[in-house]
C-alpha cells in the first residue's frame, strides 16, 4: 500500500468517482460544486498548501486523500475517499496513516484536523482510533440533501 501524487492525468478519474450531488457534498464539502470539473480540480490542486494523493492497494487505485497545511504545526486532512471495491476492507485507517507519516516528511506538522459529518459513523469510529477527538460541532443552517448536517472538527496531536 502506497500514496503517490494526483496529477492531471487523474483528474477525469475522480470526476467519475464522485457521481452524485450528495457524494461530492459528503466528500468535498464546499469546496467543489457538482458535477466536478477539470477546471475545479485543477484551481483547487494547483494552490501551494494543498498535497492530494492517490492511495494504491497492491497498484490498483482504491482511494483519493489530500492534506492541506493550515500553518507551521498543523496540517488538515481533506477529502478522504475509497472506492467501492475497496469498502469495507479497513482500507481507510491505513490510507490516512500514510498521509499523516506524508505530511510529517513534508511539513513541521505535529497537529492534524479535519471535518466529518456526525452521520458518518464509520469515518467517525475510524478517526477515533487514529487519536482524533472532536473539538466543536456546527450544525448546517439549511437543510443539505433534505437534512441538517452536523460538522465536526476533530483534532489531534500526533
Amino acid at each position: 500500500m502506497e500514496l503517490v501524487p494526483f496529477t492531471p492525468t487523474n483528474y477525469q478519474d475522480l470526476i467519475a468517482w464522485i457521481s452524485s450531488p450528495e457524494l461530492n457534498y459528503q466528500w468535498g464539502g464546499p469546496v467543489y460544486d457538482f458535477p466536478l470539473t477539470i477546471e475545479q480540480i485543477s484551481n483547487h490542486c494547483e494552490k501551494p498548501d494543498i498535497f492530494p494523493f492517490l492511495f494504491l492497494v497492491e497498484g490498483e487505485v482504491a482511494g483519493f486523500i489530500e492534506f492541506r497545511r493550515a500553518s507551521d504545526t498543523l496540517c488538515r486532512i481533506c477529502r478522504v475517499l475509497i472506492l467501492d471495491p475497496f469498502k469495507g476492507r479497513g482500507l481507510a485507517k491505513e490510507m490516512v496513516s500514510l498521509l499523516i507519516k506524508e505530511a510529517k516528511l513534508v511539513t513541521n506538522c505535529s497537529e492534524f484536523s479535519l471535518c466529518v459529518f456526525d452521520h458518518n459513523e464509520a469515518a467517525k469510529s475510524l478517526y477515533q482510533s487514529l487519536g482524533f477527538h472532536v473539538a466543536s460541532s456546527e450544525k448546517s443552517s439549511e437543510k443539505i440533501f433534505g437534512r441538517y448536517w452536523v460538522a465536526l472538527e476533530m483534532v489531534a496531536k500526533i
